[in-house]
């Protein structure tokens, strides 16, 4: 990292609106040297489940989006998904949310890291920015 810039994001929702935002400023950030980790926690979770990602929902009343997005060539999530780890971006699985919810790493996209609200602080106390979705 040339500038050594950080940049930590907490993903508590699982929507489609929330993964793109988590990961479009994942991607933006990271494609600007700066180091980037995503705390997943509750329904942030969904947001790196194998299975889930690729079901996220359109909200209902938004369905006109999907249209928008199709002529903005905007990837699929789990498209964005890869982008962000090919870019070196930390995905942090919240280990209690795992514990509680009875997941277990393997369901989740591989190269994550599970650890708990201190491994996500760790990284977050040098923080320039953080942000929650």
């Amino acid at each position: 990292m040339t500038n050594n810039k950080r940049v930590a994001i907490i993903a508590s929702n699982g929507g489609l609106f929330d993964a793109y935002k988590v990961f479009n400023i994942a991607t933006a950030a990271a494609a600007t040297d700066q180091e980037v980790a995503i705390f997943f926690t509750f329904e942030g979770l969904n947001l790196i489940h194998k299975e889930a990602n690729q079901q996220l929902a359109m909200p209902k009343g938004k369905e006109h989006f999907a249209e928008g997005f199709a002529k903005a060539n905007v990837p699929p999530i789990p498209e964005l998904l890869a982008m962000a780890q090919e870019m070196d971006v930390k995905f942090i699985g919240c280990q209690m949310t795992m514990d509680v919810m009875g997941l277990e790493k393997e369901e989740f996209v591989d190269g994550i890291e599970v650890g708990g609200a201190v491994t996500f602080l760790e990284f977050a106390k040098d923080a320039d920015v953080t942000l929650t979705f």
